[in-house]
């Protein structure tokens, strides 16, 4: 494994993270104790440190899980990455909770959630530019840093969002990281987002790397997913062209003897202002598949 600092933060993270929206039961497929157990003892076995999880992820399903594994291991060799902003009302449904004390009780659901006195990077979680502009809610979250229930404050940008005003104002509110959806079919942040990251030495992770599953290249065009699986949900369109563009990536830039899921993971670090990816995973295959794209960066 390869580990880089997350911006000003200071804390080194392995360059391949554990995404764990999948633990909250949208992605198909509903895990046990036991399964995530096996997956994380993997994850760590290979030098992953980085879980990123969020309160809406269930109802505070996926860091309950991440939790219940913690109080059973070292607490301080993980980096946990969570969220704020969303109360999880049902399948792919969120309510908005944006005031400063409704933020202070999601924090303190979750630190109880995950069994931890404290959440290494907290996130606000895809909020629009309104609701980041927001005085009241930063000045409770430093205060929140100051009594050591965070190390250190980010901004999770939402995928519908250019993240520009939140980027550049991340300093503004002493947020140290940015998360973006960045992939080789999603290479928006390219043009105003990273440039603003590397300006200002915030760390970045790199989200939905290999763009929901499409660029593992297991996928072919007119793939269809199941109820419940929140892929099913996409435009089949659009879903479609994606597919398309996947199959020329791996005819034309994918070398034969590379996995194509290794290749898009490296491909993301392979930009300077990419600190890590979080992809997710669903076995522990997938886990050391994913961790093994560390050994390519650098050489692609």
């Amino acid at each position: 494994m390869k580990y880089r600092k997350l911006g000003s933060t200071g804390m080194d993270i392995s360059v391949i993270g554990l995404g764990t929206w999948q633990f909250g039961g949208e992605w198909g497929k509903d895990f046990t104790q036991v399964e995530v157990d096996a997956m994380l003892d993997k994850a760590g076995e290979l030098g992953i440190n980085l879980l990123d999880t969020a309160e809406c992820y269930g109802d505070h399903l996926s860091e309950s899980f991440i939790g219940n594994y913690l109080a059973r291991r070292k607490r301080a060799d993980w980096k946990v990455a969570t969220k704020f902003g969303h109360h999880f009302e049902g399948h792919l449904q969120r309510g908005q909770l944006w005031s400063a004390a409704d933020v202070l009780k999601q924090l303190d659901d979750s630190l109880r959630a995950l069994q931890s006195e404290y959440v290494d990077l907290y996130q606000f979680h895809s909020g629009t530019d309104n609701e980041f502009d927001n005085d009241k809610l930063w000045s409770m979250l430093d205060r929140q840093v100051q009594a050591g229930k965070i190390r250190h404050l980010g901004v999770s940008i939402s995928a519908s969002n250019d993240g520009v005003f939140q980027t550049g104002s991340a300093p503004d509110v002493k947020a140290e990281a940015i998360q973006v959806v960045y992939n080789r079919l999603d290479r928006k942040p390219e043009e105003n987002i990273f440039p603003l990251c590397i300006e200002h030495n915030l760390g970045v992770l790199a989200r939905v790397p290999l763009a929901s599953g499409y660029l593992s290249g297991k996928y072919k065009p007119d793939a269809v997913f199941q109820p419940g699986d929140v892929r099913a949900n996409h435009n089949a369109d659009t879903r479609n062209k994606q597919l398309k563009a996947v199959a020329e990536i791996a005819a034309n830039e994918v070398p034969r003897d590379i996995p194509m899921a290794q290749w898009a993971l490296a491909w993301c670090l392979q930009h300077p202002a990419v600190t890590s990816v979080i992809p997710g995973c669903k076995n522990v295959e997938q886990v050391i598949s994913n961790a093994e794209a560390a050994d390519l960066v650098g050489s692609l």
